[in-house]
């Protein structure tokens, strides 16, 4: 990496968009436009006074009819949060782990299943979805974000039917907020440098934008564990955003933007070279092979648009279109084998929304999701044949929605949906869903929701992992299964009277999803090879119950507690229903924080405890160095990981420093393989090789030190 390279465009990136901010333009009135929805009102400021309020970090939303916890900014500082990835670990909701230890490719799971089935918003624009699903987590910069709201259950059907397990949206920095100019910069032990710049400018009456730009990447990559391999890739990315806001007299709302993005990463043992790697045996007593490893490179772009017309003059009846149009590009090498891919996705929805009255309110409308995938993959290893495929393949969708919303008062409400969709590959397809929210008394919320989602798998994108491995793939590993599965559950929340808090809180809830088609990975039906096939009538389910519990004792402390207990089966092929491995049982995450008077001082502590996974049958016999068995009863072992955050605040300044993983627990034999040189290094030609096998963390204690630096538009 070209370190002169890298710190001469960051320069570059802050020098500019500092420019930018300077030179705004505020319109004469001092309006300030709500964003939070399409359809909103415009809300004027009140310019005369300043309220300071604490926000809390991680909560559920009392409103909401579907269960929902948002991740607010604050908690969005609670830790480093580089990324979207990184934003997670004071949820107990969802899990975040590697697909491998090769490519730094992060994956979340949500009710114990696959982040796949969670379906990815960006202010309700379907994101993150095929080629952009391995790396998708990592190009959303945290500082980016206003908040995060994980919905958990059968979603919205106004968004498309992919959503099985839930949705988590996405809410930026808005266009209006009161902020020219943003920057945060982070350094972390390991090398690893994050800039995040964030301007947002009001051009007159009517006009508002904000850019956001972000810089990240590791000066050195470090192989801790001697195992042969780095244990975080070398990486460079940029990102750049441009979202634009247009509120006109009479209530039309016009938002559009544009979005660019370049990442690489190399990763595997020093010295790998695409260009020259080869597959070789390896001769008795030598080393001398090539290094294996990994080189990607992906590339994006993207533009949407969302027009909101109001029809009447108190906006309960309005029409609003969304268009969302994304080029993904990726270049991937992994030894031998070569994956080229690139996916032109449009997403289109029109929607009519007429609030009858404060009872009755339903939206109906039209939608269509269109995806173009043109592949070159070539698969060489040592234990089979080369396989490959090219080509172009489209995925087409289309449909009808509508859903109805009934509320009586406060005590009750209903939303059903229903969507007709249909699939080019597999005819019309009914997707219904219900959900109900019921509060008997102001303390007592009581929620119950159910449904049907429906996604095209992508399954080498999907289980990227698979390629760092020496297996060879076998069955419809190019297929694009129409995955079907329903979600149903329910959850209580009781709120105590305590202090006259909203915040203070025990929570529980449950929720089983069951698979009537699923895309099957299998590493444990065929020795040194992975299969790909369908359900096909065998069962798959998921069973999730989780506890929370949120109290603020005094002033400024406050307590969360989660716990996540998680029950997942498959049936295989030639092994009957089992355990689903790699899958965590359960997980705990305690979060305490306390702040001094007027938050002069943040003080943050999270620890979580992850409980066991059962392992792939290959895995279950590894015994250590000593001889022992690394997997009793063929179980990870459950391991504690600890963070630790400072923040101090000065006048637009926040300096921080903190700690991640604290206990310094890591996996050991991230890197199977019985095939050694003289060395005793692995030799990752030969099927035994698998970095894919990763149940914990791969990094062990990383410190960080971070400044933010906020410029409010003086009144």
């Amino acid at each position: 990496m070209n370190i002169r390279y890298y710190f001469i465009l960051t320069a570059a990136v802050l020098f500019g968009t500092a420019a930018y901010a300077s030179a705004q333009v505020v319109g004469n009135n001092g309006e300030i436009i709500d964003t939070t929805d399409i359809y909103k009102d415009r809300a004027d400021s009140l310019q005369g006074t300043v309220f300071v309020a604490r926000q809390a970090g991680n909560y559920l939303s009392k409103g909401k009819p579907i269960r929902t916890e948002v991740i607010s900014a604050a908690g969005l500082c609670k830790m480093a949060c580089c990324n979207l990835a990184e934003s997670f670990e004071n949820s107990a909701s969802v899990t975040v782990g590697y697909s491998d230890a090769v490519t730094g490719a992060r994956q979340i799971r949500l009710l114990g299943l696959s982040g796949t089935y969670t379906q990815m918003l960006d202010e309700n624009r379907p994101v993150m979805r095929g080629l952009a699903a391995p790396f998708g987590l990592s190009y959303v910069p945290g500082q980016w974000l206003e908040s995060i709201q994980i919905a958990k259950g059968s979603s919205s059907v106004i968004n498309g039917a992919e959503s099985i397990t839930g949705q988590i949206n996405l809410e930026h920095r808005k266009p209006t907020d009161e902020k020219p100019l943003f920057i945060n910069a982070a350094v972390m032990s390991d090398t690893k440098m994050d800039l995040n710049v964030a301007s947002s400018l009001q051009m007159g009456a009517n006009w508002s934008t904000v850019i956001l730009g972000h810089v990240s990447g590791n000066i050195k990559s470090f192989d801790h564990n001697h195992d042969g391999f780095l244990d975080d890739p070398a990486m460079l990315q940029f990102n750049l955003s441009n979202r634009w806001l247009y509120y006109a007299d009479n209530g039309v709302q016009v938002r559009f933007g544009v979005r660019a993005l370049q990442d690489s990463r190399k990763g595997g043992q020093e010295g790998y070279d695409r260009n020259t790697y080869t597959l070789n045996e390896l001769e008795p007593g030598s080393n001398t092979y090539a290094p294996w490893g990994s080189d990607i490179m992906n590339r994006s772009i993207n533009g949407y648009l969302k027009v909101g017309v109001p029809l009447n003059e108190d906006n309960s009846q309005n029409i609003a279109l969304v268009a969302d149009y994304n080029y993904y590009d990726m270049d991937s090498y992994f030894g031998a084998t070569k994956y080229l891919a690139g996916q032109h996705s449009a997403f289109a929805n029109l929607l009519y929304q007429n609030e009858v009255n404060e009872s009755h309110k339903f939206t109906v409308g039209l939608s269509a999701n269109a995806d173009r995938f043109n592949e070159d993959f070539i698969r060489r290893v040592l234990a089979a044949p080369e396989v490959s495929k090219s080509g172009t393949t489209n995925l087409v969708n289309a449909g009808v929605f509508g859903e109805y919303t009934f509320h009586a008062g406060e005590k009750f409400s209903a939303i059903a949906g229903l969507r007709g969709d249909w699939y080019h590959k597999n005819g019309i397809k009914v997707t219904p869903r219900l959900t109900l929210k019921y509060s008997p008394f102001d303390e007592i919320v009581i929620r119950a929701n159910g449904g049907r989602g429906l996604r095209y798998s992508t399954p080498l994108v999907d289980n990227i992992g698979v390629f760092s491995t020496g297996k060879a793939f076998n069955g419809n590993f190019d297929a694009h299964t129409l995955e079907d599965a329903w979600t149903f559950g329910g959850n209580i929340t009781y709120y105590f009277p305590f202090r006259g808090l909203s915040n203070t809180y025990l929570s529980f809830d449950y929720f089983r999803t069951q698979f009537v088609q699923q895309m099957v990975v299998d590493y444990e039906h065929t020795a040194y090879a992975i299969d790909f096939y369908n359900l096909d009538g065998r069962r798959s389910f998921t069973d999730n119950y989780q506890l929370d519990f949120s109290i603020e004792p005094v002033d400024r402390f406050t307590v969360t507690a989660t716990f996540r207990y998680t029950k997942a089966k498959i049936e295989l092929e030639g092994k009957g229903l089992v355990e689903k491995p790699m899958t965590s049982r359960y997980k705990g995450v305690l979060n305490l924080q306390y702040a001094t008077n007027l938050n002069k001082w943040i003080f943050d502590f999270t620890a979580s405890v992850n409980g066991p996974s059962r392992v792939y049958d290959f895995m279950a016999e590894m015994e250590d160095d000593n001889g022992n068995i690394i997997y009793k009863k063929g179980l990870t072992p459950v391991y504690p990981l600890l963070y630790l955050q400072v923040t101090k605040r000065f006048k637009g300044v926040d300096v921080y420093v903190g700690g991640e993983n604290l206990t310094n627990f890591r996996q050991k034999d991230v890197i199977l393989g019985s095939k050694r040189d003289a060395a005793g290094n692995v030799v990752p030609s030969y099927a035994s090789f698998d970095a894919s096998a990763i149940w914990g963390p791969l990094m062990g204690i990383k410190v960080y030190a971070g400044v933010r630096f906020t410029l409010w538009k003086k009144a």
